[in-house]
């Protein structure tokens, strides 16, 4: 991805301000998934095919994670480790998600179409917050 089409995603050329943008942003949208997991177990696992129990703990795990990620996108300057980790962990979420539905999850098709979703949201926040971090490593070289 170019820096431009970076620029545009986030609203800024700013290296530093666009990575933190692309972390704030996952945040929120991992919140607001975890909001949904705790609250709406029930009707969310009949819908998706999926234990309410699975979506509780999903649900726990991931308002952990959101407050993590939230936490270092309030950093002025999120430490490189910090965000590599982020996207590993991001890439993992996605990989983990497709390996389920093909070996574990027998969800219902609103189910399956949901994983896919989510799975190729979460790596395209991966791929975006590492691309901002190359950008901003390279501009302070």
């Amino acid at each position: 991805m170019s820096a431009n089409q970076l620029a545009v995603l986030a609203r800024t050329a700013e290296p530093q301000l666009m990575l933190r943008r692309f972390l704030a942003l996952d945040a929120v949208v991992t919140g607001t998934n975890a909001v949904a997991y705790l609250t709406l177990s029930g009707p969310l696992g009949r819908l998706l095919g999926a234990r309410s129990g699975l979506l509780l703990a999903l649900g726990a795990f991931l308002a952990v994670y959101a407050g993590c990620v939230a936490l270092l996108a309030a950093r002025t300057r999120p430490p490189a480790l910090g965000v590599r980790a982020v996207v590993e962990a991001n890439l993992a979420w996605a990989a983990v998600s497709f390996a389920a539905l093909g070996l574990w999850l027998s969800p219902t098709t609103p189910g399956a179409v949901w994983t896919v979703l989510q799975a190729l949201v979460v790596a395209g926040f991966a791929l975006l917050q590492y691309a901002a971090l190359r950008q901003r490593q390279g501009s302070s070289v």
